[in-house]
């Protein structure tokens, strides 16, 4: 018999101060009017269910998500009070804060709020040119909505080259940031610290649970989902070093051989369903089939409602992948923290540790041979 598993299912001003600064600068950042919804767009806000704003619970300052302007089709993630408050994901932020703010102090600004203070630009030139010690040909000072968004995106296109990240494979993009959207500017100065001062002692393992809004025919819909800021720290128990990083940099001859073990393993499970894996480093990027043999191994019946069998987007993939991960932090399975997104990204290293974690479970348990478990390399 198998089991069934339970379903799981500050607004503060323009934080510039130019204290003494730059004349060119002092006294001409201004902060964007405030935004007005037209009453229509109140009435439907009125019109949602009580258990929408139940399940985001937003803080009063916040406008609920449906009057925001979400066209159709449109996702966009929404930071509940619970991951706001969370004591890690504040320590960070303070972290990132400190750290702009000592590499700005000869320049006489600093950042209050990364919230409000990053999503025009103007920090981000100065904060890319001191770190990366070049000079960006953009404007000074940007006062409209049309040039901050034009600056952002010049300022944004050298940091992307810098830091050697593809648009389809960056966690923040200019309308993200110029709108705000907090977890996409952490995803950003925690890309640039990690580049340019890998020593900067960011908290480990920060993550914030997340809440997708979208908008549909039928009106909104949401699901939860977990975003992985920063890498998990080592562990007293555990290696500092994990075997993989071990094996891609000193032995990377050996792992097409890890690759056909694991293939091989994973076939022997699925043929009782009547699928099979020729390709680890894509045919687990949507989750399906790693929901399935997680099921067949650990004895989990998963509902149909619970994930998407035919997943159409990277929303949809990105919620199985994060319910598989969950399933083996419930079973003890992973001794590395890995971020479901590298998963969706077809990461041939994350998506190996994921499979190596039950290989390492349930093949190396089946020996007989009297081998001891050891790592692959």
């Amino acid at each position: 018999m198998k089991k069934e598993r339970p379903r799981s299912g500050k607004g503060q001003p323009l934080g510039l101060l130019m204290a003494g600064g730059s004349s060119q600068l002092r006294g001409h950042l201004l902060p964007l009017a405030p935004i007005r919804f037209s009453p229509s767009r109140a009435g439907k806000a009125a019109m949602e269910p009580e258990s929408l704003y139940n399940l985001l619970h937003l803080p009063g300052k916040v406008d609920p998500p449906a009057e925001e302007e979400l066209l159709q089709g449109e996702k966009r993630k929404y930071l509940p009070p619970t991951s706001r408050n969370n004591p890690k994901f504040e320590e960070l932020q303070k972290v990132l804060m400190d750290w702009i703010n000592a590499e700005l102090l000869p320049e006489h600004i600093v950042v209050r709020s990364l919230e409000e203070d990053i999503f025009d630009g103007l920090i981000l030139h100065h904060l890319f040119q001191k770190l990366s010690g070049l000079k960006l040909d953009v404007e000074e000072i940007a006062l409209t909505a049309a040039s901050q968004r034009r600056k952002l995106t010049a300022v944004l296109e050298s940091v992307d080259q810098s830091l050697r990240v593809e648009e389809p494979q960056a966690k923040w993009s200019v309308e993200s940031i110029f709108r705000k959207d907090l977890l996409a500017t952490l995803h950003l100065l925690v890309a640039l610290a990690k580049h340019f001062q890998p020593d900067l002692p960011l908290p480990t393992n920060v993550q914030a649970e997340v809440i997708i809004m979208e908008c549909t025919k039928s009106g909104l819909k949401s699901e939860k989902s977990v975003e992985q800021l920063t890498e998990g720290g080592p562990d007293k128990d555990e290696p500092s070093k994990d075997v993989f990083d071990e094996l891609f940099k000193l032995a990377p001859e050996k792992v097409n051989a890890v690759k056909e073990a694991i293939v091989k393993f994973v076939n022997q499970e699925l043929d009782r369903l009547g699928l099979s894996v020729q390709n680890l480093d894509t045919q687990f990027a949507d989750g399906v089939i790693l929901l399935l043999l997680i099921g067949q191994l650990e004895g989990f019946f998963l509902h149909l409602k619970e994930f998407y069998l035919t997943p159409s987007s990277p929303a949809e993939m990105l919620h199985n992948v994060t319910l598989a991960l969950e399933l083996l932090k419930e079973g003890g399975l992973l001794s590395y923290p890995v971020n479901p997104e590298d998963i969706v990204n077809k990461d041939a290293k994350s998506t190996l540790r994921v499979l190596y974690s039950l290989f390492r479970k349930h093949k190396l348990k089946e020996s007989t041979d009297g081998v001891p478990q050891r790592s692959p390399n």
